[in-house]
């Protein structure tokens, strides 16, 4: 060994506690790791979910955080000083994305933001982390797609349910067919918020420079303090309410563990009862029509479910059923009972009554005890990590996460225009609606319509 460098192998051994183990630091792991193994991370925004990546960047040994954008000063600080102030901080991520030294950029601003700053990112020469939903409208996605081809960088999608152990291993139940042929899944999300959301989040007004960045390639409105930070999700400018944030984490599942796309997505939803703040509405249904199967997206913010409906997904197969959540899942098999046995009788005794309990079709499985953070979150991290250095595709790659992300718009484009609509995935094109076409797209505000034209791929 060098006597001007250290190993790992030989800062691990020294460094074991007196008990025998061998727990190491993420500082103190940094300051042993070469200056070509260390990813160098600057993230933009850091809000809610912002900061929690902040937090998991920093857990990984292997990552330096450079810098931290926010628009949102006490934000900023607060994350300039949760990152040991070894960070510089930014408002305009230009400025930031100009550095050669960092590598790799987290993105986990409002939705409207999401495509425009991974496609420049990726532009800049760095690998991108960008939550999720993907995109604001469809057409987006394959702009994305086609900027991260063309400057050669790792993209991974914030759908982190993919790193799950647990997941992965309902896809292959799914996949082998262990509780049959699926032919329906649902998704569910009830939460009860009457009368409403009526405080902004954060007291501290945006001067009027942050808050045209922050509107960025939205139309502009004079500020106001009820359509940013976390709020920004219930108007229509900015996310796609619950149907792009909830239902894109676990129709991702359903689309990863059947390999498919819908063909025709029908949805209604009103803004019934909720007032105050946002415009997106507070019940919500809609079909996706699969090749093999139907999935229900069912969402209320008026009335929170039963006590025991844990699960948000559940397939159901030809052999029972498979729920599952972020803590864990479970398979309820379905009992071998004949057809001709399962004809009520309202006025004669049922023949043949069995004397034991007839067996079941699957077996049944209960798995539980994950942890959103330790078992979701922090491996999605790390995948992307070792993807940067690997050059491979990540677990939550954009292809996936456009497919997914484009289910969600078209249930929300189908409740804006009042009818079913007709998806034809290989052209990424609605079929015989050229009204509901127009909603795949979007025009950017200047200078950010040229922002994107500059650095978009010209077609082939």
């Amino acid at each position: 060994m060098d006597g001007n460098r250290i190993s790992r192998r030989h800062f691990l051994r020294t460094t074991a506690t007196t008990t025998g183990s061998a727990l190491l630091s993420a500082a103190s792991y940094q300051n042993v790791l070469g200056a070509s193994e260390r990813v160098r991370v600057g993230l933009i925004g850091i809000g809610l979910i912002g900061k929690r990546h902040l937090l998991d960047f920093m857990a990984q040994p292997d990552v330096e955080i450079a810098a931290i954008c926010e628009v949102y000063e006490p934000r900023l600080q607060e994350g300039l000083s949760t990152s040991g102030s070894r960070a510089e901080g930014y408002k305009d991520f230009r400025k930031m994305l100009d550095r050669k030294d960092i590598d790799a950029v987290v993105v986990s601003t409002p939705d409207h933001w999401h495509a425009l700053l991974t496609i420049v990112s990726c532009a800049a020469g760095k690998d991108v982390y960008v939550e999720k939903p993907l995109t604001h409208v469809v057409r987006e996605g394959r702009w994305m797609i086609e900027a991260a081809k063309y400057y050669d960088r790792v993209v991974q999608v914030g759908t982190q349910q993919r790193s799950g152990q647990h997941y992965r291993r309902c896809v292959e139940l799914i996949q082998s067919g262990h509780i049959g042929e699926i032919r329906n899944a649902r998704v569910t999300a009830f939460r009860n918020i009457m009368p409403g959301f009526t405080n902004a989040v954060g007291a501290q007004p945006l001067a009027e420079a942050d808050w045209n960045m922050w509107l960025g390639p939205a139309p502009y409105v004079p500020f106001d303090q009820h359509r940013c930070l976390y709020h920004f999700r219930w108007f229509w400018d900015y996310s796609g309410g619950q149907t792009t944030n909830l239902l894109s984490h676990d129709l991702d599942i359903v689309q990863w563990a059947t390999d498919s796309v819908p063909r025709t997505v029908m949805a209604a939803g009103r803004r019934y009862s909720l007032k105050g703040i946002g415009e997106t509405p507070d019940v919500f249904e809609a079909i996706f029509e699969y090749p093999t199967f139907l999935t229900n997206w069912s969402c209320r913010e008026v009335c929170a479910g039963p006590n025991n409906a844990w699960a948000d997904l559940e397939f159901s197969g030809t052999k029972g059923t498979l729920a599952i959540s972020r803590s864990g899942f479970e398979v309820f098999p379905n009992l071998l009972i004949s057809p001709e046995d399962q004809i009520p009788q309202f006025t004669t005794t049922r023949r043949d009554k069995p004397a034991a309990l007839p067996p079941y079709r699957t077996t049944a499985l209960r798995r539980h005890g994950y942890e959103q953070i330790k078992d979701q979150f922090q491996p999605h991290v790390r995948n992307f990590l070792d993807c940067i250095k690997s050059r491979r595709p990540p677990v939550s790659d954009l292809e996936s996460g456009h497919k997914t992300i484009t289910s969600c718009h078209l249930a929300n484009i189908s409740m804006k225009v009042g009818r079913t609509l007709h998806w034809n995935a290989e052209k990424e094109e609605i079929m015989g609606d050229p009204e509901a076409s127009k909603l795949l797209t979007k025009t950017y505000r200047p200078p950010w319509d040229q922002e994107l034209k500059s650095v978009l791929p010209k077609p082939s």
